[in-house]
Formats: structure tokens, C-alpha cells, sequence
């Protein structure tokens, strides 16, 4: 496994200028790595303190680490932080603005790649997030002795390191100094391989939500849009939410204001959510402040705005799980105390069942029960107020993962 693993990717590493020919993403994922490595290699030589190497997948797993750097950053101000990104989304998002002193791309796994860029930063201690788990860097961290923590993790049944055939991977779960996991399943299947050293900590994104309500989350835009009247918030919409979202949007016997950000903002997805809506709709990026209380409808045009437009949300609609793309975050709606509806297919996150449960999130399936459950929860005060009470109770009753996964780190520095 470990031959056909390194062949696979060093296949991929060297065919990757070829492929980026016929593939904008590669070709971005290829350019943007070949384009940074410059300044990877001046910051490294200028670097004169010891550093703490974080490694998140995307935009989702730096949210979730956030808090716990912010924690490390109080304790230990002397070391340089620095933060690798595998998607270019997340890179993008946070270059220059993240809570890190420099940001960079997480070269290729292979065994050369890792082996030089573990010698270049040569970190005192390395964090990785939730899934991301790449052997041939864990092999060289663990080869110098350096301790490696895996946070907010989750495990399930059917991943490779459970398989008759997946020692090669195995080795890369015994190469974590401690692995702090989400829920005692993950535990029960750490142990069934012989790996004990862990802790269920609980999920950081719970803290990294409530720190949110610690900001200044004004937008003068939103105050001037809603001018007193109910809000909902559609929030990482896609094409099949969208379907159910529209006649509601249309229906003018609700008396909603909405703000829709698509996950997709590029133009083509822009202008068709435009053609079906009827309502005076307009979009961020052309909005004039003094007109922008005639429009019923906002569609958010750009990234980054969306965790604040919830402070503003009286309901939200958070995408994703209407088809199969995978629901997007309902923490961040649910930490400003928003009744939430989301789509059925949401299997593979538990907080979803667990704040429907809790009472703050509505499952609807189509149209019909999407329109029935706004017009009820706009009727009914009480149940609104349930439902506010309910989210925000279920995010103060999640938060700790931070305290206890740095509490565990303090004693390697």
C-alpha cells in the first residue's frame, strides 16, 4: 500500500502542469503552489522564532482551529505561527488575514515534498484538523520527535485505517503525539486498532462560534435593508435548495425580507437566481445605501460576510443538504440563537440531529413544508422563541473543546 500510495502521487505530482491544461482547478491547485514558494522560502530564512506549524484542508478546518490559536498565541507570544492551506479557497480567504503570523500551501505528501518542507519550517509542534491526515508528513514529523496533534476529530467504520489493508495508514494514526476526537465512537474505533492515545474533547467549531458573538457584527448595509422587519437569511444556498427557496421568496402573502448568499457566486448562478425571483431584488456589489430599503431581496455577491448577516437573521435557511453537496454550517446561525431549516440529507452531520433534537432546527423536504413551517414560525411567537432559545442553549451547552485540547498541548511546550 505504502509503494502503490507514493507512486500515485508522485504520478500526480509530476503530471500536474499537464493536467492543469485541461482542468482550471488543477491548473490554479499547480500555479498557486509554484507561485508561492518564493515567499514560503523568505519567510522561513527571515524567521528567527521557534514555530507552530497548523495544517487545515479549507476555509471549514480553519474556523475550527482558530480558537485554539488564539488560546496558544496568549500562553506563548514568542512563536511564530504559521498555518498551511490544501485548498486554494482557504488560502485565498486568508492570506494576509488570518489569525497566523504567515500563511502557505500545503505542498504535495511526497516523501521528498514532506521531507523538505518539515526540514525548512522544522516546527516545535504541529496541529492538523479533522481529517487530514497525510502519512509522509506525519512520518517525518514523527521520525525528528516532534509532537503532532490531531483536533476535533472524527472517525468512522468504513475509512481505510479500519481495513484488513490499511496498515500503510495506520502508521500515519500512531504518528500523533494525542488525537483529540468529537465523540466516543471515534474512540471505541481508535481502540479497536490498538491506538489509546486520545481524548473526546468535543468539536472546537462550538467555540470558535461563541467567540463570534464577542464581535462587533454591525453592518450598517443590513441595518439599512430590514428597516424593522423580519429577516431570513439563506445561507450557502445550491441550485436544489434554491428550487424550494424561490416560490417562498415569490409568495407575497409572507411578509419576509431575504438574504441570499450563494455557495456559487460566479456570474451565470448570479443572474439565474436574478431571472426567477420577482420581488425587487438586487445584489450587494451594486447596492447605494440610500435606495436599498425599496428591495425585498439581497443576493451576497462576494465571501466572508455571511457569519455576520446571521446576527440579523429572525429564520435561516442553511444549504447543502437538499441534494448531496453536504450541508454547510448551521453553528455559526445557530450561535446568534436563529431557528434553522435545512434538507434531509444531512446523515453525515450529527450536529444536525442533535439541534433538531435539541428543538432549533425544522428538517423540510419540499416546497409545501418549507413554506408551511416559515408561515407557522412567523404566526407563532412562541414557538419562534422556543426555537431562539433552543439554538443558542445548544452551542453554550458544546463549548470546552478549547480548554481541554490546550490544556493536553501546554505540556509538550
Amino acid at each position: 500500500m505504502k509503494f502503490l500510495y507514493n507512486t500515485l502521487i508522485k504520478s500526480f505530482h509530476v503530471l500536474l502542469p499537464i493536467l492543469g491544461l485541461f482542468f482550471k482547478r488543477l491548473k490554479v491547485f499547480y500555479l498557486d503552489r509554484k507561485n508561492t514558494s518564493a515567499e514560503f522560502n523568505a519567510f522561513v530564512d527571515k524567521n528567527q522564532n521557534l514555530i507552530i506549524w497548523t495544517h487545515v484542508a479549507s476555509l471549514g478546518e480553519y474556523e475550527q482551529v482558530v480558537p485554539v490559536l488564539q488560546n496558544l498565541k496568549k500562553k506563548y507570544p514568542n512563536y511564530t505561527y504559521l498555518i498551511s492551506f490544501f485548498s486554494d479557497s482557504g488560502y485565498r480567504n486568508k492570506k494576509n488575514r488570518s489569525i497566523a503570523d504567515f500563511e502557505t500551501y500545503l505542498p504535495l505528501d511526497t516523501p521528498k515534498q514532506a521531507r523538505d518542507f518539515v526540514n525548512q519550517v522544522n516546527p516545535s509542534l504541529a496541529i492538523f484538523v479533522k481529517y487530514d491526515i497525510w502519512p509522509n508528513f506525519l512520518m517525518e514529523l514523527n521520525q525528528r520527535n516532534i509532537k503532532t496533534f490531531l483536533i476535533s476529530a472524527r472517525f468512522r467504520p468504513h475509512q481505510i485505517y479500519f481495513k484488513y489493508y490499511g496498515a500503510f495508514f495506520r502508521r500515519s494514526v500512531f504518528s500523533f503525539t494525542h488525537i483529540f476526537l468529537q465523540d466516543q465512537a471515534s474512540g471505541h474505533l481508535l481502540n479497536s486498532i490498538g491506538y489509546t492515545r486520545w481524548t473526546i474533547s468535543g468539536d472546537t467549531r462550538y467555540d470558535r462560534v461563541a467567540l463570534q458573538l464577542e464581535q462587533n457584527n454591525t453592518l450598517a448595509f443590513v441595518d439599512n435593508f430590514v428597516q424593522d422587519r423580519p429577516c431570513m437569511v439563506c445561507g450557502s444556498t445550491w441550485p436544489e435548495g434554491e428550487k424550494i427557496l424561490i416560490p417562498l421568496i415569490n409568495d407575497t402573502s409572507v411578509n419576509l425580507k431575504y438574504i441570499i448568499a450563494p455557495h456559487q457566486i460566479d456570474e451565470k448562478a448570479i443572474e439565474g437566481l436574478e431571472t426567477r425571483i420577482k420581488k425587487p431584488c438586487i445584489r450587494f456589489s451594486r447596492i447605494l445605501d440610500n435606495e436599498i430599503s425599496h428591495y425585498e431581496v439581497i443576493i451576497i455577491d462576494n465571501v466572508g460576510m455571511l457569519t455576520k448577516i446571521y446576527a440579523y437573521a429572525n429564520l435561516a435557511y442553511v444549504g447543502g443538504a437538499m441534494g448531496k453537496t453536504g450541508l454547510h454550517n448551521i453553528l455559526e446561525p445557530a450561535a446568534f440563537g436563529v431557528p434553522i431549516c435545512i434538507g434531509p440529507h444531512h446523515k453525515n452531520f450529527p450536529e444536525a440531529k442533535a439541534l433538531e433534537d435539541f428543538g432549533g432546527l425544522k428538517v423540510v423536504s419540499h416546497e409545501k413544508e418549507l413554506k408551511t413551517f416559515v408561515k407557522k414560525i412567523l404566526e407563532d411567537q412562541k414557538l419562534l422563541n422556543a426555537m431562539s432559545t433552543a439554538s443558542r442553549k445548544f452551542i453554550d451547552n458544546q463549548k470546552g473543546a478549547t480548554n481541554i485540547i490546550v490544556e493536553k498541548i501546554k505540556e509538550t511546550i
